[in-house]
Parts: structure tokens; sequence; C-alpha cells
């Protein structure tokens, strides 16, 4: 009997990917790496390395994060930096997930918050110039993330505006909870739920689109399923969702918005699901839904390849056309308050 063993392929490893994260030792940022660290967002092939960011005061806990990173023992990660230095943190970065902003306190203004972040996200956007490679994603949480996105892209001419992303994906998943919950279903049988605008009060939660999967296996509008009455208290729920979260625990959201954080990327860069969009807030330029250019709008977006596309040809109702101005015009806005005109 002759034995041949069997032929042993081995596929060359995949060179590292530099990750940034800002404000790696928030309370978002500590939610977030392990995502990154696991696989979740690049594919269980993809080792990476990780550039903590933090400032200067806080470097002792992230301190304690670095020993966390080593405890869970990740096989993907192959080195990483902490650091308080923004030339050494933006080293040559493939991606950066910018959670480190000037957080809201009571009583501020929203056009105060805008103020405390402008040079925060101003000297993201000049080191993302200087130092990350020319192909870098960037995906902004720190609120208000919509221009905070914008004022990092504006001081980055050499890096793509299709590059940044504002994070309203966050406000997808809960509204596809919401949806979920009512229609007595999960979460993964509902798609195609729309976010248009900003990541504010203003934006504005759309079902047009919306799917849902019943128990029966057929899939119907999610209209046909849910009251009007229904529709504008998920509307409020939505839109004030992060307040009650607040008012719930004492502090803002961070698991879900480190899981939505993970979601937008690996979508961005995997694909979205074959018939299905997602929300991203994107450059509006060039947009097909008339809203102004030169401003970071949340749109229903599609994915191939790293690369987004605006789904066309959405029929809304003139209610929500009406709601999608409201929320461009604090857009707009918020782009003068910050001095990016």
């Amino acid at each position: 009997c002759l034995y041949i063993p069997s032929k042993i392929v081995t596929m060359a490893a995949k060179e590292p990917v530099r990750v940034l994260i800002s404000g790696a030792a928030g309370q978002i940022g500590y939610a977030l790496i392990p995502l990154f660290c696991s696989g979740q967002v690049f594919g269980q092939d993809q080792p990476l390395i990780l550039h903590l960011l933090e400032i200067a005061q806080a470097m002792k806990a992230l301190d304690g994060v670095a020993m966390e990173i080593e405890d869970g023992a990740y096989p993907l990660v192959k080195e990483y930096v902490l650091t308080a230095d923004y030339d050494e943190a933006f080293k040559d970065i493939d991606y950066a997930v910018l959670v480190g902003g000037f957080p809201r306190r009571k009583g501020m203004l929203r056009a105060d918050l805008l103020a405390k972040n402008r040079p925060i996200f101003e000297a993201s956007g000049k080191s993302l110039e200087a130092h990350a490679k020319p192909t870098c994603k960037v995906v902004v949480v720190a609120n208000p993330a919509n221009t905070n996105c914008l004022t990092a892209a504006t001081f980055a001419p050499k890096i793509p505006k299709e590059n940044f992303c504002a994070l309203t994906r966050l406000d997808y998943n809960r509204a596809r909870g919401q949806i979920a919950n009512k229609c007595g279903t999960t979460a993964g049988n509902v798609k195609n739920i729309i976010i248009w605008g900003n990541h504010s009060k203003s934006q504005v939660p759309d079902i047009t689109a919306c799917k849902v999967m019943t128990d029966d296996g057929k899939e119907q509008n999610a209209s046909d399923l849910i009251s009007d009455d229904w529709l504008e208290q998920f509307r409020s729920t939505i839109q004030q969702r992060g307040a009650a979260i607040i008012q719930a625990r004492g502090l803002s959201s961070a698991m879900s918005a480190a899981n939505a954080a993970k979601d937008c990327f690996r979508d961005w860069l995997q694909g979205t699901p074959e018939g299905q969009h997602v929300a991203m807030s994107v450059y509006s330029t060039g947009n097909p839904y008339g809203i102004a250019d030169g401003i970071m709008y949340s749109f229903p977006c599609v994915c191939r390849e790293g690369k987004w596309k605006i789904v066309e040809g959405i029929q809304m109702n003139e209610k929500i056309r009406e709601l999608m101005k409201i929320t461009e015009t604090e857009l707009v806005q918020e782009r003068e308050e910050a001095g990016l005109v």
C-alpha cells in the first residue's frame, strides 16, 4: 500500500494594517478595541498594528488598556503604539476611528460644542494630511460627528473626501432594533431602514424602503405592519435615544456606539449584504437627492470593494422631504459655525 501525503498549501501571510483609535482609553474606545482585535472588522486573516491615541492625562489608563490587550492574547495583534503625540499616532495609518473629542457638558449649546471640537479635528485633519497614507479611511464617532468629520476632511486634502464617514450607523442600528421589537422579530430580519441627515435630534429615521421578514418567511413592507401614530413615536425615540441612555445609566452610549463603528467599517470594507443598504454620513457633493453640496449627510448606501455608493431612486413622501431639508439646514449652519465655508 503506497501512502502519498496530501499536499499542504500555505497562503502568504498578509501584511498588517495600521489602525488608529483616538480616545482609546475612553468608554467607546475601550469597547471598540476588542472588536478590531478579534477580527470582526477586517476578517480572521488580517493582522493589525494598533495606534492608540489619548490625551496626556489619560496615558496611565491607556497603559491599563494595553495590559488587557496583552491579556486578551489576540492572535491578529502584531503590535500596539500608545501615545499622546499626534505625529506618532497618525504615522502611516491605513484606517482611523476618531472617537476622542470634547464631550458636551450640561447647559452647553451645540455651537459651543462645535467651537470646542473644531481645533481637535483640525489637528486630526492636519495629522492625517502630514502622516497618514493617502488611501486612509476615516470614521468619526465623536459628536457633533458630521461636522467634526467635515473638519477633519477639510484639513486633509490629500485624502479623498469619499474616504471620510461620520457615524450614523448607530442610529440605523437603533432604528432596526426598534422596528424588530415592534414587529416581534429580531434585528436580523429587518433591513433597509434609512437615516437621513445629521447625527442629531434633527435626523430623519425613514421606513420608506424598510422590509421585515415575518415568522412565516415572507418579506413585508414595514409600513404595512406599523401605524402612523407609532411611526411618530418611533422617530422621536431614535432621535432621543442617546439622551435616554444617559438618563438611564448616567453615561453615554458606549457598547452600542462601538458596535456601530465596527459595523460601519466592516460593511464599508467587506461590502453590504446583497439587497441591503445601510446608513453612512458621507460627503454630499453630487448626491441624487438635491441636498446641499459640501456637507457630511447621512444617506442610504451600498458598499462594494471598499467604496460606498448612495442608493438612488428612494421615493419618500412630502413630510420626509421636509424633514430632510430641516436637517440639511442644520448641517449647513454647523459648517458655517465651524468656519468651514
